[in-house]
């Protein structure tokens, strides 16, 4: 009767020891079943202030991270069993074939490598996990705090900007690729007012702070001062947008895009010429802004300038000089005589007017691409964002490097911070909205589901301190506004 090999008693072995392994693996895995089991009964037995349908999701999230772990931990044991094994059979077949010793160093290396892979997958797995729990509570958490109210829908191409006016009649502003400025009942959605005094795209609106009374900037070189009267319409009763269920992140395709005729902006009164058109600039104007007290106003173009005009002569007082390339934004103090302009050439540039005999400028480098705008805050701040993926505070008192950075996983568009609050609303190239405090915490996400958030790239977003129901207002490449409400005294809670 023939004799088995070393090698091959000692493969049987093995395989007996992995049989006996595998049916220990098996009892243990029943019994972990039974207290997992147990222990769900337990807590869900137990007294808790969360709601059930939160409590369900974390028993779910936990059982998922269990049921990893459990299974890396069998995938842990049948690699060292398969290193024990490897190595026996590398030690018997170099006995019986030349005699020579597998080297420790070889060993190690293969445990190493072995040892390596499963820690990888091991951190990998943990942070999925984690990623799944965090995501779960910021999702509940910004549906609970952050509910859209109203979408505002009716141009036909994608919205620039947003604004809200300073003075009553409460009503929102939006610019658009259209060639159209909107006003809109902020509780309807209707269109109130339609300007079409422009021939290119419109690029901002902002209200006058103490008139109704708008400004636009356009691409056809100008921008255009003209006078609104708007009658609000009857509020209707809105349905609950925070009942809408859908995933938390969808993807849209582009025949998920409203329609351009949704609300019937072509109903609403139409305004075609301006009080005043400023027209010194040579390239687009892309942005303009008024200054306190709205007897001037200034533009931003990519004609490198920044131009201040005398809005009741319509005369240029100063063009502003120095960028090395196209601006981008253009914004003014609220109650001090001061311009901060943005550019494509990675800086943002603080103009001081308050002194009529000096007109002095401070270059700022902290970004590392294009700043698309810089805002002040009612404080002492200048809060600035950029396509380098980061948004950064600063103080108007020491402006040498930033107090707070904010960085994040898309290019950011027009910030905006609440006068109030001092939360800073940034809208992503990604299609999120997120809200930050001034020391860089972020706060909030707004919530994007198959049925609302935006379905393109946010350009644009604006506070509003005066509104009860809406409070943030969006717009988009998708041709619609978003009005929000935002729970601040929730939000600034859970921070």
């Amino acid at each position: 009767m023939p004799t088995e090999s070393g090698s091959c008693a000692t493969a049987r072995q093995a395989k007996q020891k992995r049989k006996s392994h595998s049916l220990s693996i098996r009892r243990t895995n029943s019994s972990e079943q039974e207290r997992t089991g147990l222990q769900r009964e337990m807590l869900e037995g137990q007294d808790t202030k969360l709601p059930s349908s939160v409590r369900n999701t974390l028993l779910e999230l936990f059982g998922q991270i269990e049921r990893e772990f459990e299974n890396l931990y069998i995938e842990n044991l049948e690699l060292r069993r398969e290193i024990d094994t490897l190595n026996e059979r590398l030690a018997v077949e170099g006995q019986t074939v030349d005699g020579a010793e597998l080297s420790k160093g070889q060993l190690k290396t293969k445990a190493s490598h072995s040892t390596s892979q499963l820690s990888q997958k091991l951190k990998t797995t943990y942070k999925a996990s984690t990623s799944k729990i965090v995501s779960s509570f910021k999702t509940t958490t910004s549906r609970a705090i952050c509910q859209l109210v109203k979408e505002y829908v009716g141009h036909r191409d994608g919205i620039w900007d947003v604004s809200v006016t300073k003075t009553q009649p409460v009503v929102l502003g939006t610019a658009s690729a259209d060639h159209t400025a909107l006003l809109w009942s902020i509780e309807t959605g209707k269109c109130l007012v339609k300007y079409v005094g422009h021939v290119g795209s419109v690029n901002s609106i902002k209200f006058h702070p103490t008139e109704q009374v708008a400004l636009t900037a356009s691409g056809d070189q100008t921008a255009h001062i003209w006078r609104y009267m708007v009658q609000l319409p009857m509020p209707q009763p809105t349905s609950d947008c925070n009942q809408m269920s859908g995933e938390d992140e969808i993807e849209f395709s582009d025949k998920d895009e409203p329609d351009g005729d949704g609300d019937g902006s072509s109903d609403c009164p139409t305004i075609r010429a301006p009080l005043t058109s400023l027209k010194s600039h040579q390239g687009v104007v892309i942005a303009a802004d008024w200054l306190v007290g709205g007897k001037q106003a200034v533009t931003a173009s990519w004609d490198r300038t920044a131009n201040l005009y005398d809005v009741e002569t319509s005369e240029l007082v100063h063009s502003l000089t120095g960028h090395d390339q196209e601006l981008t934004h253009c914004c003014t103090h609220p109650t001090q005589r001061l311009v901060v302009t943005s550019s494509r050439d990675t800086t943002f540039r603080l103009w001081d007017f308050r002194d009529p005999s000096i007109h002095s400028v401070n270059v700022f480098q902290g970004h590392t691409d294009t700043v698309t705008s810089a805002v002040f805050t009612v404080g002492d701040n200048v809060v600035s964002g950029s396509d380098d993926r980061t948004v950064k505070v600063w103080d108007l008192k020491n402006m040498r490097s930033p107090i707070a950075t904010i960085r994040t996983d898309s290019a950011v568009n027009r910030i905006n911070v609440s006068v109030g609050q001092r939360i800073i609303a940034l809208p992503h190239d990604n299609r999120q909205v997120r809200l930050f405090d001034m020391s860089g915490v972020r706060l909030a996400r707004l919530p994007r589901s198959n049925r609302q958030g935006h379905r393109r790239m946010v350009c644009c977003s604006a506070w509003s301190e005066d509104h009860p129901i809406c409070n943030l207002f969006t717009c988009g490449f998708d041709r619609q506004a978003i009005g929000w409400n935002i729970n601040i005294p929730a939000l600034l809670q859970e921070k």
